[in-house]
């Protein structure tokens, strides 16, 4: 008997056997996707292939410079004449036909080193990543018809030379939908992939991993979508494509025994999690630690927040108490002045008043005086 987990075994036509096996230890390995997705970026630049521009682009013209005098620019020019192309600007990268600028090198820097330990490191958490069926699923990989994840069928499969025989063991354990999937994705890629080689595009569907080839690649390989690697030679591109963990994987039961051999006590250390219980407020707040920290401190002074001096008028005493005297006398004054407003308003309009009134005698004496005529009519006799 064993602590760990049990997997069932399936036979090739999808019916579950009375073999289980064990889960291996590596797929229990923290599940680490920053550094899957880092070592995945580097590894796949180690595939590219150099390129650069000709050293003779844009320079097979003969050309100088006229020089200062002319109220022209002093970039290179093509000599000759009679034809257009005389006295064109030359070499450089503003002129046409000129060369690019700071044109590409064959000795770039195209390839990366990637430690040892960090890839092995990545390629755990991409195998741990396998039997989470959450992450298969987020992944896009159809596994709804699939009994178990992770998958292990019987060495049988490893001889299945024919691909119908292949396609009729997928169907049987469920991983037909995810193939059918691949395959309708199938479609023209965008730009001008086309014209390089690289004409379609199409998602990944399962992977399946074997210990021993007797026939098994012959038969796997021509599924759309479907990939086949050795369990010696496990691969982050394959088991993260696209640096995203949980690809679809199914695998004989010599190949996944085999795990435990190659990570392990006499294989690859399989990484262990900076914490076993991610649950930090549950860690703080236990027996164990609260009973060695530190009790909270004695003696601190609470003191009160501190006042504004422009906004309270007893911190302003306290610093002017001049000032803050005027201010209490100027909000005195505001309120009587509030309270003997409507006394004096009727004042004002009583003034009013009265000031409409001698207005209106005035106007009546004007009248009444231009109405008698001018008082020199008859000449000075009075």
């Amino acid at each position: 008997m064993t602590t760990r987990p049990l997997v069932t075994v399936f036979d090739t036509a999808g019916n579950a056997t009375d073999i289980t096996v064990p889960l291996p230890t590596v797929l229990t390995a923290p599940l680490r996707s920053d550094l899957v997705q880092f070592v995945h970026t580097n590894m796949s630049k180690n595939a590219r292939q150099a390129y650069a521009v000709s050293i003779k682009a844009g320079k097979q013209v003969s050309a100088s410079s006229w020089g200062t005098g002319r109220a022209v620019a002093r970039i290179p020019r093509v000599g000759g004449g009679g034809t257009s192309r005389s006295g064109q600007g030359a070499f450089g990268n503003m002129c046409r036909g000129g060369r690019m600028f700071a044109p590409t090198k064959t000795w770039r820097k195209w390839h990366r080193k990637i430690n040892t330990t960090q890839k092995r490191y990545a390629v755990a958490s991409a195998v741990a990543a396998t039997a989470v069926p959450s992450l298969l699923m987020a992944r896009g990989h159809v596994i709804d018809q699939v009994p178990e994840v992770p998958l292990v069928l019987d060495n049988a499969i490893e001889t299945v030379d024919k691909t119908s025989a292949a396609q009729g063991v997928l169907a049987a354990c469920g991983g037909l939908d995810d193939v059918t999937k691949a395959a309708n994705s199938k479609k023209t890629r965008a730009g001008k992939g086309k014209a390089r080689n690289r004409r379609y595009v199409m998602r990944r569907g399962p992977l399946v991993i074997y210990a021993k080839n007797e026939g098994i690649e012959l038969g796997f390989r021509n599924l759309p979508g479907v990939e086949v690697c050795c369990v010696d030679r496990l691969n982050l591109l394959q088991l993260a494509p696209g640096g995203h963990m949980g690809r679809f994987c199914i695998w004989s039961k010599a190949a996944f025994e085999a795990l435990d051999t190659i990570y392990g006590a006499d294989g690859k250390r399989v990484p262990t999690a900076s914490m076993s219980n991610a649950d930090l407020a549950r860690i703080i707040n236990s027996d164990e630690i609260q009973s060695i920290v530190n009790p909270i401190k004695a003696g601190q002074v609470a003191r009160a927040p501190k006042r504004n001096a422009i906004k309270n008028v007893d911190a302003l005493e306290a610093l002017d108490p001049y000032a803050a005297a005027a201010r209490r006398a100027e909000t005195r004054a505001q309120e009587a002045r509030k309270s003997k407003k409507s006394e004096i308003l009727a004042t004002k309009r009583s003034k009013r008043k009265e000031k409409k009134a001698f207005k209106a005698a005035g106007k009546a004496f004007y009248a009444k005086a231009s109405a008698q005529g001018s008082v020199c009519e008859d000449g000075f006799n009075l």
